[in-house]
């Protein structure tokens, strides 16, 4: 077994943490209850393989993931584990109030004292009637301004005081992508970047202003990177798990919505349109045999000089996402 709080022996990436982040991903033919429940079984078995962090997501109205409501998964999670971090990748700040925030997440805290994390994003609803419902169609974007009010009632420095009142902080961390790096960096605050933005040549020269930024704030700079990560026996193995997803995120493009997970269809007609989707989302997998996917996270890491990897991965086939998480995990002892 793993030694406690996530690390490892004998490393292979010595000075990189490991954690899932899991957004609860519909199947087709499953009800979305069926989804949460993976989640809560997928942080007991990730806290089993020794992985530090486990973060669920915030989507409201989407067809393919059950989770609208972060903090109440946070506490089924946190209920079921005993030693793993357990936190949100993320809040999305802009629809919810600083202070109720602030509450459920000293709340968290109070009942799992140490185990808990306040990821916080600044995106808005996957479509207008959502961004209608949430109130945030035509709102100004005050997420710097949200950031600073939630972290004072958080430190007990605001004018009412968020209860339960702690000790200390809950740990903030910004979702970034552009320009969220200099947000994160200028409050002194750990950020985690994924997307696009990674492959980008300018992420060398944007992580370094961020750890300037960090740095002058006063704080350590901490980067957590975001990728999508399935290991196989074998390179084919793994692009098919990484399919689903990827005819998710076509469907997404050309249809305006985000479906359930299907099974594996290699002879699935697609658009050329959706075709070039599916290829490109594929290409930002890192996927492959254990060898190949060490050879792209050392590139990774290198490229980033990141403190953590915050896998976010999904396929329809739960066990072999389990097998998957197995042979990371085991690739970060190796």
């Amino acid at each position: 077994m793993p030694a406690r709080g996530g690390t490892f022996p004998g490393l292979m990436f010595p000075s990189v943490r490991l954690s899932l982040l899991d957004r609860s991903r519909t199947r087709v033919g499953e009800p979305d209850a069926v989804a949460l429940r993976h989640t809560v079984d997928r942080a007991v078995f990730a806290e089993e393989l020794g992985y530090h962090r486990f973060w669920v997501a915030e989507h409201h109205a989407v067809p393919g993931i059950a989770s609208g409501s972060p903090p109440v998964l946070v506490a089924a999670v946190a209920g079921r584990t005993e030693r793993i971090r357990v936190g949100s990748g993320g809040v999305m700040l802009p629809n919810h109030q600083p202070l109720v925030v602030a509450e459920q997440f000293a709340m968290l805290d109070a009942l799992y004292p140490g185990r808990i994390d306040l990821g916080v994003g600044r995106s808005l609803g996957f479509t207008p009637p959502v961004r209608d419902a949430l109130r945030r169609a035509a709102d100004p974007d005050t997420f710097v301004d949200d950031l600073e009010e939630l972290r004072a009632y958080l430190n007990g420095t605001a004018a009412v005081t968020a209860r339960p009142k702690l000790d200390r902080p809950v740990p903030v961390f910004v979702l970034a992508t552009g320009r969220g790096l200099a947000v994160a960096g200028d409050a002194g605050l750990p950020v985690v970047v994924g997307g696009p933005v990674l492959d980008g040549p300018e992420i060398g020269d944007a992580l370094a202003d961020y750890r300037a930024r960090a740095t002058a704030a006063g704080s350590t700079p901490y980067v957590v990177v975001s990728r999508d990560v399935l290991i196989a026996e074998s390179v084919a193995a793994a692009r098919e798990l990484a399919l689903p997803e990827a005819w998710a995120l076509a469907a997404a493009r050309t249809t305006g919505q985000f479906p359930a997970l299907e099974p594996v269809d290699v002879d699935r007609p697609l658009s050329p349109r959706q075709r070039t989707v599916v290829e490109d989302a594929v290409g930002r997998t890192v996927h492959g045999d254990p060898s190949t996917v060490a050879d792209e996270l050392h590139d990774l890491f290198a490229r980033t000089g990141a403190d953590e990897l915050l896998a976010s991965t999904s396929t329809f086939d739960m066990a072999a996402l389990r097998a998957s998480d197995t042979h990371l995990a085991t690739l970060f002892r190796s």
